[in-house]
């Protein structure tokens, strides 16, 4: 089986898929930067041992990471516990993907994987939404190209700013309220961050359809995405394993097998 794993700065998605590529199970923990490799290790038997995974049924791993201070534990811990070097998402590893960037570097392991995965499942031209701790906007040519995009504050941190700099606002649980005209300060902020996020995410894609021909298709991810998508007029398609799927995708250009 294949152990994929996406370190993002507030979550780490985990995924496991078995020979016939199709996805077992996946999980959604939340990122700590000072994780120890048996930490990680400790942590991952049990949850494959809760799906009745054996460490030994791993047979390779694949990581991509945004957060560079995990990167040598999580490296030491797929050896450790898993007896496998895994591959890294990195530049200069087999992705199909052309990445027309300014400087490539810059593109964060994330957006590479989900260009991978977008292209390889939609095809082109393809607009990618990803609700992270940022919400990034990944723009895909019809030949497969990554040709840039936007970045923008995600969800979580704007309510988390929203909490502290304004001394009479609640935290409040993200749902949908009843209307857009709230009757009260809880529903006031699920409303506006909402659909004030729904409103942005149509904006940002209108403009970026502008500079893309061929009509576009677009689709969100990340954990936020189901619910900003049943109130956008613009995304087409939701994928909640869209970088799993890219990190699997990659790892069998790569040559890994399972």
């Amino acid at each position: 089986m294949l152990l994929a794993i996406d370190v993002g700065n507030t979550n780490i998605m985990i995924g496991v898929f078995d020979r016939n590529d199709e996805i077992k199970v996946c999980w959604r923990i939340a990122t700590r930067r000072d994780s120890t490799e048996d930490e990680l290790g400790m942590m991952l038997k049990n949850l494959l041992a809760h799906s009745s995974i054996s460490p030994a049924d791993i047979s390779a791993v694949v990581i991509s990471s945004v957060v560079p201070p995990l990167m040598d534990s999580l490296e030491r811990m797929a050896k450790k516990y898993f007896s496998v070097n895994p591959l890294i998402v990195r530049l200069g590893i087999e992705t199909g993907i052309n990445i027309l960037y300014d400087n490539p570097r810059e593109v964060g392991a994330d957006r590479i994987v989900n260009a991978v995965a977008g292209y390889s499942l939609y095809g082109g031209p393809l607009i990618i939404v990803d609700f992270g701790t940022a919400t990034t906007f990944c723009a895909i040519s019809a030949a497969g190209d990554y040709l840039g995009g936007a970045i923008a504050p995600g969800i979580g941190i704007s309510m988390e700013a929203l909490f502290e700099k304004a001394a009479k606002l609640p935290r409040v649980e993200l749902i949908k309220p009843c209307r857009v005209i709230g009757k009260d300060t809880v529903s006031s902020m699920q409303s506006g961050i909402v659909y004030g996020f729904a409103g942005q995410v149509d904006g940002v894609v209108r403009r970026m359809k502008r500079e893309l021909p061929g009509g576009p298709m677009v689709v969100a991810t990340g954990g936020l995405a189901p619910l900003i998508a049943s109130e956008s007029e613009t995304i087409d398609q939701v994928n909640t394993v869209l970088t799993l799927e890219g990190l699997r995708i990659i790892a069998r250009r790569n040559c890994l097998s399972d």
